[in-house]
């Protein structure tokens, strides 16, 4: 039985898109056949206090000599001196969501260490791991890693049969956007655009974790307050996957407003239910969401974004064809099973 160990930070089960990337990997692979032992390793990255690193410091010297390791790279980032030292007799390999340094809100000094620190840390590691076409790119030419040390697998989505979307459904338009309030997101952004059309009819449901940004949520929260749209706008915090699933079959358009991501598996979990989507060229998001499924603006234009989501509230023709677009989409979406036969291939290897 091939063996490998899996370093994630935190807990597996929250509702984060790389915290399920993890876990469905994992529960693929055993499904494999193959041995994964899972490393819990503190919630603190990628800002962790010299305890936490103490605490991961003993976790991988339980490990024994020659094991296979795949560390997540919220929190191999960081740790590019235990990576260096731990490289010495483990086979380690990166799994790289998206870049430290491309999260949205750090100063210009804390993002040049992050970048500096991963790159140091991908230095030390045997094969990298990525999401995305767009991360692999960033991770050659800017992390200097060789393209045959990469590995492209992207996010599985457990397709569900797309919501009858034929006539138009009474009421106002539904929208929805799924993600953690934190700044990469962007919820304000989409909050500014909502009321901007205010004109038209429609409701529109935010859900995602008011607690790991408190600040920011109720920085949201205030502004809906303020634009006068608590009455058209539920900020419902995070929601379960059977919750999330009924969300998808409310909605008529799916929306996000992300400065950036890496992939954006909310986006493939829209369209495997047939849901037409407005959003931005952030990162990886033109690489999920095609023409055919979507429209696509700059991140951070408020005017566009709200220009686009009035083109298919007041248009339900244009929705529609979008929608047909999106449900041909996720059925060409294949499954988390794909996902680890990449990362099995990769694995093997070493």
């Amino acid at each position: 039985m091939p063996r490998v160990y899996f370093a994630v930070p935190g807990d597996i089960e929250t509702r984060t898109g790389g915290a399920l990337y993890d876990r469905k990997v994992i529960e693929a692979l055993r499904e494999d056949g193959w041995w994964v032992e899972l490393l819990t390793w503190p919630a603190s990255f990628p800002f962790p206090n010299e305890v936490d690193r103490d605490a991961v410091d003993d976790s991988l010297a339980a490990v024994p000599d020659g094991a296979l390791v795949v560390i997540d790279g919220l929190a191999l980032g960081v740790l590019s001196g235990l990576a260096r030292r731990e490289a010495q007799r483990l086979r380690l390999v990166a799994l790289v969501h998206h870049p430290l340094a491309l999260e949205t809100g750090l100063s210009p000094n804390i993002a040049a260490e992050f970048a500096a620190s991963e790159r140091d840390a991908l230095a030390s590691c045997r094969a990298v791991i990525v999401t995305s076409e767009t991360t692999a790119a960033i991770v050659e030419h800017a992390f200097d890693v060789p393209g045959a040390m990469i590995t492209v697998a992207a996010p599985g989505v457990d397709i569900v049969p797309p919501a009858p979307r034929g006539e138009r459904r009474p009421g106002p338009v539904r929208l929805l956007a799924m993600g953690s309030i934190n700044p990469r997101k962007a919820h304000h952004v989409l909050v500014d655009a909502l009321s901007r059309i205010a004109d038209l009819d429609w409701t529109c449901t935010i859900a995602g974790s008011l607690e790991r940004d408190p600040e920011t949520a109720d920085d949201l929260k205030q502004q809906v307050a303020d634009l006068g749209l608590t009455d058209r706008i539920a900020v419902v915090g995070e929601v379960s996957e059977a919750e999330a699933a009924s969300l998808y079959a409310w909605a008529d358009i799916f929306t996000l407003a992300s400065l950036y991501e890496g992939y954006g598996m909310v986006f493939s979990e829209a369209m495997a239910c047939g849901l037409p989507i407005v959003a931005t060229t952030g990162g990886a998001i033109p690489e999920v969401v095609g023409a055919e499924a979507g429209l696509l603006v700059e991140p951070g234009d408020a005017e566009a974004f709200a220009e686009a989501l009035r083109a298919l509230v007041e248009g339900p023709d244009r929705r529609a064809l979008l929608a047909e677009g999106a449900r041909r989409a996720g059925a060409s979406l294949t499954g988390w099973d794909r996902t680890a036969e990449q990362i099995a291939a990769c694995l093997d290897r070493l």
